[in-house]
């Protein structure tokens, strides 16, 4: 069985070698899906019973491990010495530097690499992450894949 669930965040950033308008400093309200696939649980008196993992923890993760950290933040690359160097004359700034350019293709990644780590087969129901979507618009996404 799979389950998903949406939370949305908005944050800055730039491409700095980009050939368009991205190399520009912008934002976005970003989307990411979460998507678990595991067995439903069969636990009499669980209040998991008859889910692979409830939704409010499943969000409750992703918020803590990324949603909050990238919200309201600038994502920037920490190879842009430009863009550091300016944020870093902004008192209390909520800076991210990131270890590879923030594309929706490393944002998708670096979720599933952090939230891999997170969610645990509690119940013994092979709980697993299976994909990370970041919406970079709501047209355009990247899926990173276990």
């Amino acid at each position: 069985m799979q389950i998903t669930t949406r939370l949305e965040f908005d944050a800055g950033h730039r491409i700095p070698c980009h050939k368009s308008q991205c190399r520009n400093l912008h934002g976005h309200r970003y989307a990411i899906e979460i998507t678990l696939s595991g067995d439903i649980i069969q636990q009499e008196n669980a209040s998991e019973n008859g889910m692979v993992m409830d939704f409010s923890d499943v969000k409750a993760i992703a918020r803590r491990a990324v949603v909050d950290v990238w919200d309201h933040a600038f994502l920037v690359y920490q190879g842009d010495k430009a863009v550091l160097d300016f944020l870093s004359t902004l008192p209390d700034h909520k800076t991210v530097v990131m270890n590879s350019v923030p594309t929706a293709e490393n944002m998708a990644a670096e979720a599933f690499r952090i939230l891999q780590a997170e969610y645990r087969d509690t119940y013994g129901n092979h709980l697993k992450l299976e994909r990370v979507r970041l919406y970079e618009t709501p047209n355009s996404w990247a899926d990173a894949l276990g």
